[in-house]
């Protein structure tokens, strides 16, 4: 979002690995301990604000840049969209990553259960985007930057199936034609190039100079 918008801004990455979100540094951006969060410093009187969520993140810029948000007419639905991934898509998928990946011990109904919720999400999308361009209105927003972070992380999400997203026509990587919102005019984009060519592969973050941490997680600072 922020290459989108082409706000200036520096990144700063947090080391989740080595428990960086839990300095007190990072706790004064954001109490609760986990990234992404961001400090716009460029606010009035000198003000700076700071941003928790990455869903509050993403409505805070586009509303203060006016970009990414379709009609006003369409503002309701686009809301529960995006509302739609943070409290339920990135949970489940999150969850889903976490069993699989990183837990000590693999507990098969906890991991069917997400994996299955994950599943249903997928097809919730996919439903919505049939015969449409994009999630809500007539054009890329915010909802579909959202729900992109977790349709390319498919196979992460889902590990062990060929292709996870198959069964789910509107969500494949498949002609430009069919193609979704978020692969058409998300990493097709110019600034998504540059993001990606940042994060190295899709399933790792951003790495910058900091003065506490080298890699893993961003910590956006907007100047």
């Amino acid at each position: 979002m922020l290459e989108e918008t082409g706000l200036e801004h520096e990144l700063r990455p947090v080391n989740t690995k080595k428990g960086e979100q839990h300095l007190d540094a990072f706790l004064k951006v954001n109490p609760n301990g986990n990234v992404p969060a961001i400090v716009d410093r460029a606010r009035p009187a000198g003000r700076e604000t700071r941003m928790l969520d990455s869903s509050a993140i993403l409505l805070y810029l586009a509303e203060e840049t006016g970009q990414y948000l379709d009609a006003a007419t369409d503002c309701p639905e686009l809301l529960s969209w995006l509302f739609l991934v943070s409290s339920g898509v990135g949970p489940s998928s999150g969850q889903s990553v976490h069993l699989q990946h990183a837990a000590p011990k693999k507990l098969p109904y906890a991991i069917g259960r997400f994996r299955r919720e994950a599943e249903r999400h997928n097809r919730v999308l996919d439903e919505q985007l049939a015969g449409r361009e994009c999630l809500v209105g007539e054009s890329y927003t915010i909802a579909d930057m959202s729900a992109w972070g977790w349709i390319a992380r498919a196979a992460f999400v889902r590990p062990g199936i060929d292709d996870p997203l198959a069964p789910f026509a509107n969500l494949g990587a498949g002609s430009l034609k069919s193609t979704p919102a978020w692969l058409r005019l998300g990493p097709d984009r110019r600034s998504s190039r540059r993001w990606m060519r940042r994060r190295g592969t899709p399933s790792s973050r951003p790495t910058a100079r900091s003065q506490d941490a080298r890699d893993c997680r961003e910590f956006n600072t907007l100047r």
